[in-house]
C-alpha cells in the first residue's frame, strides 16, 4: 500500500498541486492530509478543490477549527468563513479531528497534533520527561490500538519516523511537502519521498 501524505497546507495551492502530481506519478493508493488547509497567502479555495478532486482523506488542524469557530482571525494571512466558496466550507466543516486508516501493517491514526489534541506537539528530539509528560501521547499508547500515528506536529518539517509504544509514529511534514509512505504486509520496510514545489522526489 502506498500512502501520499501532505502536511500543513496553509493555502499553498502551488505546492499542493506539485505534491499531488508526485502522488499521481507514484500511483499512490490514497492521499492523506493532516489539516491546516487555511490561513496562508495562497488560494485556499483551489486547495480545497484539489483535495476534493484527489479524493483525499484528511483531518482538521487547529487553523481549520479556528476558522469554523471564528477565532484567531487576526493572524497574518488569516481567512474568514465568508470569504470561502461553499464547497470549501463544506470540505472543512466535514473534517474530523482524527481518522483510522487500515493498512497491511496495522491501523494508522491520522491526526493533526497528538490524537484529538490538535495543539499538542511531539518533537523529534523529545525524550525522557518530555515524553512522560505528554498525556495525549500516553493515552494513545495506552489504548494499544494503532500501529502508527501520522501528523505534522513533530515539527521537524520533514518526514520523521521513530519507534514508540505505537510501534512507529510519523511526521507528515509542513508546507505542503509530499511524503510517500510504502507499507508492505509482513515487512518492516518503507520508502519515504518528499518534494518541495516541483522538485523531483528522491528516496531518503
Amino acid at each position: 500500500m502506498k500512502l501520499g501524505l501532505v502536511g500543513d497546507i496553509h493555502a499553498e495551492d502551488e505546492r499542493l498541486a506539485a505534491a499531488l502530481a508526485i502522488f499521481r506519478r507514484e500511483r499512490v493508493d490514497h492521499v492523506l492530509f493532516v489539516g491546516d488547509v487555511v490561513d496562508g497567502a495562497g488560494d485556499v479555495d483551489r486547495c480545497c478543490a484539489l483535495l476534493a478532486a484527489s479524493n483525499a482523506i484528511g483531518v482538521r488542524g487547529n487553523h481549520d477549527r479556528w476558522i469554523l469557530e471564528d477565532r484567531m482571525r487576526s493572524l497574518p494571512n488569516a481567512h474568514h468563513k465568508d470569504d470561502l466558496a461553499p464547497p470549501s466550507l463544506a470540505l472543512l466543516s466535514g473534517l474530523p479531528a482524527t481518522r483510522d486508516i487500515p493498512t497491511p501493517r496495522g491501523l494508522l491514526l491520522l491526526c493533526h497534533g497528538v490524537g484529538d489534541d490538535d495543539m499538542q506537539r511531539l518533537r523529534p528530539d523529545d525524550d525522557g520527561y518530555a515524553l512522560e509528560s505528554n498525556l495525549a501521547l500516553a493515552n494513545l499508547m495506552g489504548a494499544k490500538r494503532w500501529a502508527f500515528a501520522v501528523g505534522p506536529h513533530a515539527r521537524a518539517h520533514g518526514p520523521e519516523v521513530r519507534r514508540s509504544g505505537l510501534r512507529e509514529r510519523g511526521n507528515a511534514g509542513g508546507g505542503s511537502r509530499a511524503v510517500l509512505l510504502h507499507l508492505r504486509c509482513g515487512r518492516r520496510s518503507r520508502r519515504i519521498f518528499r518534494s518541495r514545489r516541483s522538485e523531483r522526489a528522491s528516496a531518503m
